[in-house]
């Protein structure tokens, strides 16, 4: 299993299977990273905003870590939201580009993050 982390102004955080399935997901603070429990996993982390602050805390809990290119982790966590979320009333007749989350999407673009290191393995 790996822990995928999307740093920013929220943390968001996925536990995905090395098959590509999405087990859990959330969105954290800072604090919350601190007692995050990370036995026997692979902890990605994404390089964008914030980042350094996220890498602080894992080093200092002395975790092992590998940073990932995030560019463009948005729009994707916005497509792998609408596939588990199929948007509804009047917006499904809407154009995809103008579907907006009603909520935060940060736990979608640490799965994002964690399914494009999957990919480069």
């Amino acid at each position: 299993m790996l822990i995928a982390l999307d740093p920013g102004r929220n943390l968001g955080v996925a536990w995905v299977s090395l098959e590509t399935k999405l087990l859990r997901h959330e969105i954290l603070t800072l604090s919350d990273l601190q007692t995050l429990e990370f036995s026997n996993v692979v902890i990605v982390v994404g390089d964008g905003t914030g980042t350094e602050a996220v890498q602080k805390i894992l080093k200092a809990r002395g975790l092992d870590f590998i940073v990932i290119d995030e560019e463009g982790t948005t729009l994707e966590a916005r497509e792998l939201y609408f596939r588990d979320h199929s948007p509804k009333g009047l917006m499904r007749f809407l154009p995809r580009g103008l579907w907006s989350p009603p909520e935060l999407i940060d736990d979608y673009a640490a799965y994002a993050i964690a399914l494009r290191y999957l990919r480069s393995r």
